[in-house]
């Protein structure tokens, strides 16, 4: 238990002319409601109160004594005082505090009331945010991160009870106890450079691509590379490319840049970049997912991938390649990176550790064209610094020692397993209600409903039945997805998969 010494306790100033006894009464008590001085949180002592704030002890206990009468504080002689644990009046919450507007970007108690409002006006209602803010605003993501364990068909997710955990506790603590001084200050905004090394040649040998620790830098993820990006290659304006549907993290990030963003078609081979040329043949950036197509899953063909290569010489232009679980290839060869076959500096290569290993790591790379090295580690050193030094020091040794490319075999029998469950179990249960295909690669997989169906209504449906689930529409850029679903299966067991497959059949037929 701290000592009250150590326990510090903010309080507003003394209004002038309130009496001090009343002052100290309402600060604590409203700390109490608020929150701040949670039930249980033990107070500083009378003594140690009263020399903080200028006070008399006497005043102190006063205050200490009235509140205890009220209900608010507990105490015991040789212990102190201490906020009790049902608090007689209701505490103050999130309900009643100022609403938060985000439909149009305005937060405060009042909604926006034009735009003709002048700046009294907007100073009275709220605080506005730049059409960027209200951009970035519109997260594609859960801000509260995600309950443990994940449910069936949770996508993105891979299986954390597969993880090494001891393994890496192991490493974690090795690493601690030989930390050098060096580490604890700042790094290269760039990464670590042993775990660079390390992911240069990882991609050389599993994806085909030629390249040396200064070309990888280190992120906390592939949105904050595609962010990155967006900021340094586009002005407010310019046009880029996104496969449509595709994935709708990207899709706002370039918004929010001031891109405008074209949503080229998606066929089985991919994104169409004929289309795009006719349609929109002055962009200056492209968004791919070439391994597998985010949502619909097709890896982009040679001959896409050649004709993108070379409009983007043509052109100038920059091509993102996110190649977010390339991993997971459960039939056939891996397929070699597009970054592989860019001999002339045009692609821009994203992968990340979050999705093979788990998510609280925030670990990714991008490997990028030599003449934008430095002006993108100086863009993440103004905007980030750099990844913490601890997390990639470990995750360096994991891949140096053997243990990542074991981990990943390892994983890819295991997801390939339960591919093979949910194909199965899809033809026994869901025949005539969702068309799952041959699931061949990746974490998840999409599902088609009947065109007639709308698919966020039976994502609603499933989640009655304890599922979770993501429709296509949610995906959709200038035309409508397919109606259907994506369902992860790489989080959940076998068993799992069995009884989340028959649950998503009664959400179909109700």
């Amino acid at each position: 238990m701290r000592r009250a010494e150590q326990i510090e306790l903010a309080l507003a100033p003394r209004p002038d002319g309130m009496p001090l006894q009343r002052w100290l009464y309402d600060e604590l008590r409203n700390a109490i409601l608020m929150g701040r001085l949670s039930p249980g949180a033990r107070l500083p002592s009378s003594r140690d109160l009263a020399a903080r704030f200028a006070l008399s002890r006497g005043t102190v206990l006063g205050v200490f004594s009235q509140l205890t009468a009220e209900g608010y504080l507990t105490g015991a002689v040789g212990r102190g005082s201490f906020v009790a644990s049902e608090l007689p009046d209701r505490r103050i919450d999130s309900s009643d505090r100022p609403s938060i507007k985000k439909r149009d970007g305005r937060f405060g108690a009042h909604e926006r009331k034009g735009n003709d409002e002048d700046d009294d006006g907007a100073r009275n209602h709220g605080v506005a945010l730049s059409a960027r803010g209200r951009l970035l605003g519109r997260t594609a993501f859960q801000a509260s991160g995600r309950s443990s364990p994940a449910k069936a068909f949770r996508a993105s997710q891979p299986d954390l009870d597969a993880f090494p955990f001891d393994l890496w506790a192991r490493l974690a603590a090795k690493r601690a106890r030989r930390t050098r001084r060096d580490l604890l200050g700042d790094g290269e905004a760039q990464g670590y450079r042993p775990l660079r090394e390390a992911i240069a040649a990882y991609v050389g040998m599993s994806r085909g691509i030629t390249c040396t620790a200064d070309c990888v830098v280190v992120l906390g993820s592939v949105q904050q590379a595609i962010d990155l990006g967006a900021r340094l290659l586009l002005d407010p304006g310019d046009v880029a490319w996104m496969e449509d549907p595709g994935y709708p993290g990207a899709r706002l990030v370039l918004e929010a840049a001031g891109a405008r963003v074209v949503g080229v078609p998606v066929d089985a081979c991919g994104i169409d970049v004929e289309w795009g040329r006719q349609h929109a043949p002055d962009a200056r950036l492209a968004y791919v997912t070439a391994g597998r197509q985010a949502p619909l899953g097709p890896p982009l063909a040679l001959e896409r991938r050649l004709s993108l290569l070379e409009w983007a010489r043509e052109r100038g232009a920059v091509i993102i390649e996110d190649d977010y679980d390339s991993e997971y290839r459960f039939v056939g060869n891996p397929l070699a990176a597009m970054k592989g076959i860019d001999h002339d500096g045009h692609v821009i290569y994203c992968g990340t550790f979050s999705k093979v290993l788990f998510p609280a790591l925030r670990t990714a790379y991008a490997i990028l064209p030599e003449r934008l090295v430095d002006p993108f580690v100086a863009a993440l050193s103004l905007t980030a610094r750099h990844v913490p030094l601890d997390q990639q020091s470990v995750l360096h040794e994991f891949i140096a020692d053997g243990h990542f490319g074991r981990h990943i075999r390892r994983m890819r029998m295991l997801y390939g397993e339960r591919a093979e469950a949910l194909n199965s179990a899809a033809d026994r249960h869901l025949s005539g209600l969702l068309d799952v295909p041959r699931i061949i690669a990746g974490l998840d997989a999409p599902a088609f409903l009947p065109p007639d169906m709308v698919d966020a209504d039976v994502a609603r449906r499933a989640a009655c039945e304890g599922i979770e689930t993501r429709p296509l529409s949610l995906y959709a850029i200038d035309r409508p997805a397919p109606p259907g679903l994506v369902l992860g299966f790489a989080s959940v067991g076998i068993d799992a998969i069995e009884a989340g497959v028959i649950a998503l059949a009664r959400a179909l037929v109700r």
